[in-house]
């Protein structure tokens, strides 16, 4: 591959192929850090063994949308579509608005202005709301990935309105807002509106690839056309709505995340700032960030690290005690 094109890639968290090439000599387990997912998962259900042998059905799919629309509190007159996973709906959104000027607010998740890109827009990365200029998309993710930003509600629809005046789209990346429920804008979506939300992450449950898309129905149904009959496999139709279902799991999970977060915290403090995150993971400044991440490397700790900014990394959860230790000796140690 050319120097360009490296220069060019998208890093992203749960890459252990890397780490390893990295970091040979590392012991193993290794304790992957470096992603946002809930590191104790739901508990899946038994599937039945109809479930592989079948195409997926319209009662299991009809299923799986109304356990979304009561989980995620969708108002009776939005459509939801479901897609195996929420980056395919990434890839979709760009024909919603041919020929669009699009201002993605960042840092932030790194395949959502590439994707504009790939459909030929005028993409603008840009650091504040105010920039937004003559934008008529405008793409933000809320809790932000991977400083944890939250916007208001008001806020957000106040600049759906402003993009509703020249015929515009706000697109709203929910992705961590599962044990944020207060600050989603599903209760109060604009006309000109669509929120993804991805299932795996609050789940633990990103090897099951399965994510919404909720908005007016003409949104919804030009991207269920474009994906397609059968889109989302029975096994995760199954597994979604009995998830989505346990309201109680989901109200336990957050509020033993919520520990672990502050527990993070606590490990973190000595070796830098944390500068934000989520229940999911934080972000540690430090001049010393290439450093940490070397040290915590070599003892088999991988975390995040991010191209635009050499000076933070993220770190996501523990899943057990074994793994906490580990972590506590490496920080020490580093």
């Amino acid at each position: 591959m050319a120097a360009g094109a490296m220069k060019e890639a998208i890093w992203h968290g749960g890459d252990l192929a890397t780490a390893k090439a990295l970091f040979p000599q590392a012991p193993e387990p290794w304790i992957d850090l470096s992603t946002g997912i809930n590191p104790i998962p739901y508990p899946l259900p038994e599937l039945p063994l109809s479930l592989w042998q079948r195409l997926p059905g319209k009662a299991e799919e009809a299923a799986l949308l109304a356990a979304a629309r009561k989980a995620y509190r969708v108002r009776a007159e939005s459509g939801v579509v479901a897609a195996p996973g929420t980056q395919v709906l990434i890839e979709l959104l760009p024909r919603l608005v041919p020929a669009a000027r699009v201002a993605v607010l960042g840092p932030t998740y790194g395949e959502h202005a590439p994707a504009w890109r790939k459909a030929g827009a005028e993409v603008r990365e840009i650091a504040d709301l105010a920039e937004t200029g003559d934008a008529n998309v405008v793409v933000l993710v809320n809790p932000n990935n991977p400083d944890g930003r939250i916007f208001a509600q008001q806020t957000l629809v106040e600049l759906a309105g402003v993009l509703a005046a020249r015929g515009g789209l706000l697109v709203v990346d929910e992705a961590f807002a599962d044990f944020a429920p207060e600050m989603s804008l599903l209760p109060t979506l604009p006309d000109n509106a669509l929120v993804l939300r991805s299932f795996g992450k609050a789940y633990g449950l990103a090897g099951l690839r399965l994510g919404f898309a909720v908005g007016e129905a003409r949104f919804t149904d030009a991207l269920q056309a474009m994906l397609g009959p059968w889109a989302v496999a029975g096994p995760a139709l199954h597994v979604g709505a009995v998830a989505l279902g346990d309201a109680a799991w989901l109200s336990t999970a957050a509020d033993a995340r919520a520990a672990d977060s502050r527990r993070l915290d606590a490990l973190l403090a000595p070796h830098g700032r944390v500068v934000g995150g989520t229940v999911l993971y934080r972000l540690l400044e430090t001049p010393q960030a290439p450093f940490l991440f070397e040290s915590l490397g070599r003892a088999g700790s991988y975390v995040r690290r991010f191209q635009h900014d050499p000076s933070r990394l993220r770190f996501g959860l523990p899943g057990d005690e074994a793994a906490w230790a580990r972590l506590a000796q490496a920080l020490a140690s580093a």
